[in-house]
């Protein structure tokens, strides 16, 4: 079965970056579309990056288009989140999930990765 564990979170001053890691275990991630995730307390989670399987769907919510980059790195099994030029309204608890690809649009991916939540990782932007 299939489990995802984020991390890589932290405190950073704006115009800064951090790496997030999506590290599986039970399965390989080649197989599955990886979606990256963020909630803040009072709003709804936003879809942020998908990639999928074969890297030929790629996009980004527009509001980190441009300073956010999703990329898959096979040998380690793992689905990364680099985010530069961070900003204060970046702080959330950010969440990975995984499905067979990708959805078309942007807009529907939280109902499309079904698959339960874990802990996240914690970003927090501020001087």
């Amino acid at each position: 079965q299939l489990q995802l564990v984020e991390s890589g979170g932290g405190l950073v001053q704006p115009g800064g970056s951090l790496r997030l890691s999506c590290g599986a275990s039970g399965a390989t991630l080649d197989y599955y579309a990886i979606g990256w995730f963020r909630q803040v307390p009072g709003k709804e989670r936003e879809g942020l990056s998908c990639i999928s399987p074969t890297r030929t769907r790629i996009y980004y919510a527009d509001s980190v288009k441009g300073r956010f980059t999703i990329a898959r790195d096979t040998f380690k099994n793992t689905v990364f989140l680099q985010m530069n030029n961070l900003k204060p309204e970046d702080t959330a608890l950010y969440h990975c999930a995984a499905a067979p690809n990708c959805p078309e649009r942007r807009n529907v991916m939280v109902g499309w990765f079904s698959s339960s939540w874990g802990q996240g990782a914690q970003v927090t932007v501020t001087s």
